[in-house]
């Protein structure tokens, strides 16, 4: 069924598409009427006061029938951040202790206004692997003494992706030397 709005139809064809625009508009009252309907007996086979349980899917999760997910897999994370300018030698000292207190990370490079961090993130999927990324700074950030910059960016591929690119020559070589680097 396409539905199209009363003006649009008026400015096209005058009086036959505005009596096809109120039937379609009338069949989806009708429509809409029993789905009301079948939501208040739904409520009816409920205790007066009881709650339905909510229950949602999380990424990654299958549904009956398919095959489960392969297992956790590596990701390589690129988050930038960027702020108000700092001393080289704080950003320096907060993002060796960074890479103390996180033994995944490969390499940082810092300016006094901005910095990147590469690292491989071992994780089930995409969403689990971008959303402990983009806590790292901020859940760091007291520990590791981090300036209160914000995240400008983040990048997150697979390792395959990762290495198709190396080897077709796109993106940036691997993360060497390991450590952490001015700009």
């Amino acid at each position: 069924m396409r539905r199209v709005r009363p003006e649009a139809a008026a400015s096209r064809g005058g009086a036959a598409s505005r009596a096809g625009g109120t039937a379609s508009r009338a069949g989806g009252a009708a429509s809409r009427a029993g789905g009301a309907a079948s939501r208040a007996s739904g409520a009816a086979s409920r205790a007066t006061g009881e709650e339905r349980a909510l229950t949602s899917v999380a990424a990654g999760d299958t549904y009956e029938g398919e095959k489960p997910a392969d297992q956790p897999r590596l990701w390589h994370v690129t988050l930038s951040v960027s702020g108000d300018e700092a001393p080289l030698k704080e950003v320096r000292r907060g993002l060796e202790q960074l890479a103390h207190d996180h033994p995944f990370l490969l390499t940082s490079r810092y300016a006094n206004d901005h910095a990147e961090i590469r690292y491989w993130e071992e994780a089930r999927d995409l969403h689990d692997a971008a959303a402990v990324a983009l806590r790292l700074w901020g859940e760091h950030r007291q520990t590791a003494k981090l300036p209160p910059w914000e995240i400008v960016g983040l990048e997150v591929i697979d390792r395959e992706t990762y290495h198709q690119r190396i080897a077709e020559g796109y993106g940036r070589l691997p993360a060497t030397p390991v450590g952490v680097h001015p700009f």
